[in-house]
């Protein structure tokens, strides 16, 4: 029983586990909850939303001091996360920051650059280095698809205010302008929400969407939704997120981020992506599970990371069941171990400076 508690407590069990977390926290400074979650947790990165944001001086000093703060704890450099797609989702505002209508009102190569570019800079002046961005969700209309019946119906996508228009090859035009332009200016893309939810009506903050095996067909999902998540992937996107969305025709028990069928099968063996895989926030309603459950599946589908995006118990429950689990089991330790190696990568690709 000792021994099982030394390894619990060993500071390398400790590490891939808190490296497989994002979180999300109270307070506009480096108080004493951020500083428990990166001494303690020691968590992958953080989340910013707007109860963490009063201006754009108070960001950056927010930013600086806990990745000052990581360094002296001897930990890597911070992932710090927001989003900021334009549009209805976008944390930062006037006047500190420009704000975008989003991305329906992307039309060209032009538009993306532009607001890519801006958007870049300005996160990069707080000392922001991720983006959960661009959606690269596309919502079907039946001249998009040819030779596919009609599976749009009458209804209005969940995602019609934060989605690019048009055919998925446009999607997929645009979304990777997007990814290539922040990634070129030093900002990692996050492309989401895998493998699409354009189709899909209700709010999965709410409860758990589900398509159906029409809807989800593969045949249909190869023609769109998966087209603009190859383009991602060839332009070699920091991240992709995960969608908490039930895809009966792929996995007809799990949301897509706790699916060993969708992240493992689909998106790292056939689609070939070797990036990292992150989840939606956990928190969500959507998750029907207890954290441990959920964990114990995100671990099983080899994604690397959980996003627990508010304050409360689940951070400390789901560090605690990832110890256990690789702490206890040589197929999960061995998963951490190649996870914690992708991000490690990123981390040296974006923040090489900071190691």
């Amino acid at each position: 029983m000792s021994d099982k508690k030394d390894i619990l407590n060993s500071d390398d069990i400790s590490l891939l586990a808190g490296q497989r977390l994002m979180v999300g926290f109270e307070g506009v400074e480096l108080n004493l909850e951020l500083k428990a979650l990166i001494r303690d947790i020691k968590v992958a990165g953080i989340i910013l939303f707007a109860i963490n944001i009063k201006s754009a001086a108070q960001v950056k000093e927010l930013c600086k001091s806990a990745q000052d703060y990581a360094k002296s704890c001897n930990l890597p450099p911070l992932f710090i996360a927001i989003d900021q797609e334009g549009g209805k989702v976008a944390r930062l505002k006037k006047p500190d920051f420009t704000e975008f209508q989003g991305n329906p009102y992307i039309k060209d190569i032009d538009d993306a650059k532009n607001f890519a570019t801006i958007v870049a800079r300005e996160l990069k002046s707080v000392n922001i280095n991720m983006n959960f961005a661009p959606v690269m969700d596309f919502i079907p209309e039946p001249k998009d698809i040819p030779n596919i019946d009609d599976l749009r119906g009458n209804f209005e996508s969940i995602m019609i205010n934060r989605a690019f228009h048009g055919t998925p090859e446009n999607v997929a035009k645009l979304g990777s302008c997007v990814i290539d332009t922040f990634q070129k200016s030093g900002i990692m893309a996050v492309a989401k929400h895998f493998p699409g939810i354009g189709r899909t009506t209700r709010d999965s903050h709410l409860e758990l969407p589900i398509l159906g095996q029409r809807e989800a067909d593969r045949k249909l999902m190869e023609l769109s939704d998966l087209i603009p998540f190859k383009a991602a992937i060839k332009s070699n996107v920091a991240g992709i997120m995960l969608s908490h969305i039930l895809y009966s025709a792929l996995d007809n028990e799990l949301p897509a981020s706790l699916s060993y069928n969708i992240a493992k099968r689909l998106l790292r063996d056939e689609m070939g992506y070797q990036g990292v895989v992150m989840t939606d926030d956990l928190d969500m309603k959507a998750i029907k599970f207890d954290i441990p459950t959920s964990i114990k599946h995100i671990l099983n589908a080899e994604v690397d990371i959980a996003l627990i995006c508010h304050k409360g118990a689940a951070i400390e429950t789901a560090f605690n069941e990832i110890k256990t689990l690789i702490a206890t089991d040589e197929k999960f330790y061995q998963k951490a171990i190649e996870s914690s190696q992708r991000i490690d990568s990123l981390k040296r690709r974006y923040l090489d400076n900071m190691l």
